[in-house]
């Protein structure tokens, strides 16, 4: 089986040298640069598995970063911040990152965080999704789920709005495919968190939030109910 490869964008010098002995230390493949610049180098050139990239780095930060590599990939990417800051962590998630780790950070617990994010991400591109009979629930013959003007594809994984295909980042499919199971049903920030991000503990809710935007950009926004002091569901 082929290493996943991270690239890893941090400006720290003992940072970058200690959490890339850290990731190789446990199988990973890592490139490390200091910069945004050379990080848009590097993930060209390189095509990596996932991206860590620190909110503050010189040449093009680290938000910036993201956008212009959601831009080319749906590969997953991990913000990192030195602060819990909601700005730092709201604009990171509406670049496109899947997450996001508040430094300063256990070692074992990026790796984790990285594994679930991988594993999700496998999930999502594997066909049905996942293999509990969850997501899916309910599709056609054809494995063609629809919701208005929304048709969604759980075999090729797949949506189409009004006909014309709408590009999900795997992240944003995870959370369509677990909405598109129970429609009508009110499913829980925290639900949500657990079966989309693979969270076994708390996690922070506003990576939920920001993501539900960002899908109801893409495929309506009335086509996602929010349920004020409970979560959000589907609309049928």
């Amino acid at each position: 089986m082929a290493e996943t490869h991270v690239l890893f964008v941090e400006d720290d010098d003992v940072i970058r040298e200690a959490t890339q002995l850290a990731l190789e230390r446990v199988g990973f493949t890592v490139t490390a640069v200091p910069d945004g610049l050379l990080g848009l180098e590097a993930f060209r050139a390189d095509r990596p598995d996932i991206a860590l990239l620190d909110v503050m780095v010189p040449g093009l930060d680290g938000v910036s970063l993201c956008r212009r590599i959601r831009d080319e990939s749906t590969v997953p990417v991990i913000m990192l911040s030195a602060r819990a800051d909601a700005i730092d962590v709201v604009l990171g998630l509406e670049a496109g990152a899947d997450d996001y780790v508040t430094k300063p950070f256990d070692g074992a617990v990026l790796v984790a965080r990285i594994r679930a994010v991988l594993r999700r991400f496998g999930h999502a591109a594997g066909a049905g999704g996942r293999s509990d009979g969850g997501a899916g629930a309910g599709a056609g013959a054809d494995g063609v789920l629809v919701f208005g003007d929304v048709e969604i594809d759980t075999e090729g994984m797949e949506v189409r709005r009004s006909g014309a295909h709408v590009g999900l980042t795997p992240t944003e499919m995870r959370l369509l495919l677990e909405f598109s199971a129970a429609p009508g049903t009110v499913l829980s920030r925290d639900r949500l968190l657990e079966r989309v991000w693979d969270y076994g503990w708390g996690g922070d809710t506003r990576v939920v939030d920001v993501h539900v935007q960002r899908l109801r950009t893409k495929i309506g926004q009335d086509r996602i109910e929010t349920v004020r002091g409970f979560g959000y569901k589907l609309r049928a």
